[in-house]
């Protein structure tokens, strides 16, 4: 009976130790699985400083007057420019002219095609330039096209065709040729001599950059009304119906104005941005001027000047800018959303999660002195070392940090590894 006892207590204990050991395995790889130690690494990045802003750009411009009475045909491209008195536009009496016009083109075009072909085609370099060239067309049909910039696309394509039949052309024996040019010089001696008399030219009254639209501002925000602008005049402008013309206008000039509406504190910033950038010329490199950078119709940041502020409205100003650079790129903008660049800002990056704040230093009492120091944790070998930094640039998601400590071991570096998240966090402590 005794002995039935003993074994009894025996499984009791057994199975009292069992459960004891699977117990701690399953805390073990509970906190395993649950392990929240998250690292990443901290890099060198450079972040801009911008304001954003909506506004409208400004131009010197000429509506041309709509004296059509005819069939009307642009021969100028959108930012092409013209001499005064230049040929901007065409306007034939009927649709007979203007068929025989279009066919007249499409002869002149296949003869300087021959002529290139006839004067090259014994040169195996002609080839070889033409390849690259077709090849050259291709890429910016495709630039053109992924940008959405349909009117130069379309250009490329015309330009790629004629690239591809003078191509074709090459290859093709001289005494075939001479015989095309003779039959292309009667056919085009003919149509010239029908169409005299059918067609009337548009001039350009003065130079200046042409442009098909017209969209009733060009007479409503000109320069000479900058300064007068206020915030609620600037939201209320409408077009002038009366400026319409399906001849199109010219852009005058070299000059264009970017107008926005900006708080004061804003726009007073901007200018004292402007004034340093300015100090700095020629002291240091990098940017020395504002940039502009649009939302959408231009592929590149433009430089611009503050050129002057408004009168204050309710807190609010009217900003005017000033360029002087790829206006040809600016005539189809009017209302535009923006960006202005003030400059630069580099730091290290690491996530806003793995910013900390630590006692600086304790007393004999283990008081804090000093207050808190904002810092990182970062894995070096197995253990955490805390690196003081300093903030440059917050984002919601990430920021720009330098190190805050003159001790070469506390530096932080681009390349270290930064703990994002861990469980009980100190200086010091091994990593499982």
């Amino acid at each position: 009976m005794r002995k039935k006892k003993s074994s009894f207590g025996i499984k009791l204990l057994m199975a009292a130790l069992f459960m004891a050991v699977a117990a701690y395995f399953a805390i073990q790889a509970f906190q395993y699985l649950d392990d929240p130690l998250v690292i990443t690494l901290a890099y060198s990045y450079e972040a801009e400083t911008a304001e954003d802003v909506t506004g409208y750009v400004v131009r010197r411009e000429r509506v041309l007057e709509d004296d059509s009475g005819g069939l009307l045909r642009i021969q100028r491209a959108e930012g092409e420019r013209v001499a005064a008195g230049g040929t901007v536009a065409s306007v034939y009496a009927d649709q007979a002219s203007l068929d025989r016009q279009t066919e007249i083109d499409y002869l002149e075009s296949r003869l300087e095609q021959l002529q290139y072909a006839q004067d090259l085609a014994s040169a195996a370099e002609t080839t070889r330039k033409l390849d690259a060239q077709i090849t050259q067309n291709l890429l910016e049909y495709r630039r053109f096209v992924t940008a959405d910039r349909l009117y130069d696309a379309e250009g490329t394509a015309l330009e790629l065709r004629a690239l591809v039949l003078k191509r074709d052309y090459s290859d093709t024996g001289s005494e075939d040729i001479n015989l095309q040019l003779q039959n292309l010089g009667a056919q085009l001696l003919s149509l010239r001599s029908q169409s005299e008399g059918t067609v009337r030219r548009i001039t350009a009254p003065e130079a200046g950059l042409y442009s098909a639209e017209v969209d009733g501002f060009e007479t409503v925000l000109t320069p000479e009304v900058l300064e007068e602008l206020t915030p609620s005049r600037l939201s209320s402008l409408t077009a002038d119906t009366a400026a319409v013309s399906q001849v199109g206008k010219l852009v005058l000039g070299d000059e264009w104005y970017y107008a926005a509406v900006l708080s004061a504190e804003d726009a007073l910033a901007l200018q004292a941005r402007q004034a340093e950038l300015r100090r700095t010329q020629g002291v240091q490199g990098g940017q020395q001027t504002l940039l502009l950078r649009f939302s959408k119709g231009v592929d590149r940041d433009l430089p611009v000047t503050l050129e002057s502020i408004g009168v204050r409205e309710n807190g609010r100003v009217v900003a005017v800018f000033r360029g002087n650079a790829y206006l040809r790129e600016l005539t189809l903008l009017r209302q535009q959303r923006a960006q202005i660049i003030t400059g630069t800002i580099t730091g290290v990056r690491v996530p806003k999660e793995s910013l900390r704040a630590e006692r600086a230093a304790q007393d004999e009492t283990g008081a804090s002195i000093g207050g808190n120091v904002t810092g990182v944790y970062c894995m070096v070998g197995r253990k955490a070392r805390f690196k003081p930094v300093e903030v440059v640039y917050s984002t919601d998601s990430f920021v720009l940090v330098q190190s805050a400590s003159d001790k070469e071991e506390l530096r932080l570096r681009p390349g270290e590894q930064v703990i994002v998240s861990a469980r009980g966090l100190y200086d010091g402590k091994v990593l499982q």
